[in-house]
């Protein structure tokens, strides 16, 4: 699922009129004209908000640039001090509010054949990001923060937590039809961890979101699971569980879309091969 064709020229075009992706996605006018491009081109059956999972830590106080060829890059999160120098989860709604008014836009444009999908990142992958100050492939920062400072792991959760349900609850309010919760890095976590880092988390979130909007289908999307998909499907109440491309879908099959529809599973080197 991508947001966006990065590679289409008009996409080029329009990105060029930000000086950087920040002002891209905080743009209201040019964030909703990327969003609706793949529709416009191919009729799409979903559009997928144009935004980025780390524009949660922004709002919460966090320092965020991205560096062209390099990626994101943040303030580390480095202890507890830092955690609590973020702002309260109840105050990021002011700096969200473009992305607000970008869903209020594309939702006004789509036709009714194409669903305006909502997303977010999960606690953990976004965590990830904040505790080593940018994308890494094993996620170590993030694991050894877990273990060494446990009680100051615990609280960042539970702000990505609360900070998430609110940026959700207002997406929908300005229009989103289907919510999406990607937890890119989920497959980094021990065993020991998954429950409590991944599955916990995304069920709060979901059962928030469902307690005011019972109607709106939530997606997640815990990557690189493997056979903890059964366990995180059967325990987050997501309407849909979102695979990569490791799972057989036979497998999935059978074990997972008997309760769940499942979303994903196309190896992405089939679209370019």
């Amino acid at each position: 699922m991508r947001q966006a064709g990065r590679y289409l020229p008009e996409y080029r075009a329009v990105r060029s009129r930000a000086k950087d992706f920040l002002e891209l996605c905080y743009t209201p006018e040019l964030a909703a004209e990327v969003t609706m491009q793949p529709i416009k081109r191919f009729r799409f059956d979903g559009a997928i908000l144009f935004a980025d999972i780390l524009l949660i830590p922004h709002a919460l106080g966090s320092d965020l640039w991205f560096e062209d060829g390099h990626g994101p890059r943040l303030s580390p999160i480095k202890c507890e001090q830092d955690i609590r120098a973020l702002r309260d989860p109840e105050e990021i709604h002011e700096t969200l509010r473009p992305v607000y008014e970008t869903v209020g836009i594309v939702a006004k444009e789509l036709a009714s054949e194409s669903a305006l999908i909502g997303f977010a990142g999960a606690p953990w992958t976004v965590a990830t990001y904040m505790i080593a100050g940018k994308g890494v492939p094993n996620q170590k920062p993030a694991l050894r923060f877990m273990e060494e400072q446990p009680s100051a792991f615990e609280t960042l959760i539970k702000l990505l937590e609360e900070a998430t349900i609110n940026y959700l609850l207002g997406q929908i309010k300005a229009g989103a039809e289907v919510i999406k919760i990607f937890d890119s890095w989920a497959g980094s976590l021990p065993d020991k961890d998954f429950n409590r880092v991944a599955i916990q988390p995304a069920g709060r979130i979901i059962r928030a979101l469902k307690m005011q909007h019972p109607e709106v289908p939530v997606i997640a999307f815990p990557r690189g699971a493997g056979k903890r998909y059964v366990e995180f499907a059967r325990l987050t109440e997501a309407n849909c569980i979102a695979l990569d491309d490791s799972i057989k879908p036979e497998w999935a099959a059978a074990q997972i879309q008997q309760e769940r529809c499942l979303q994903g599973n196309l190896a992405p080197q089939h679209l370019v091969t």
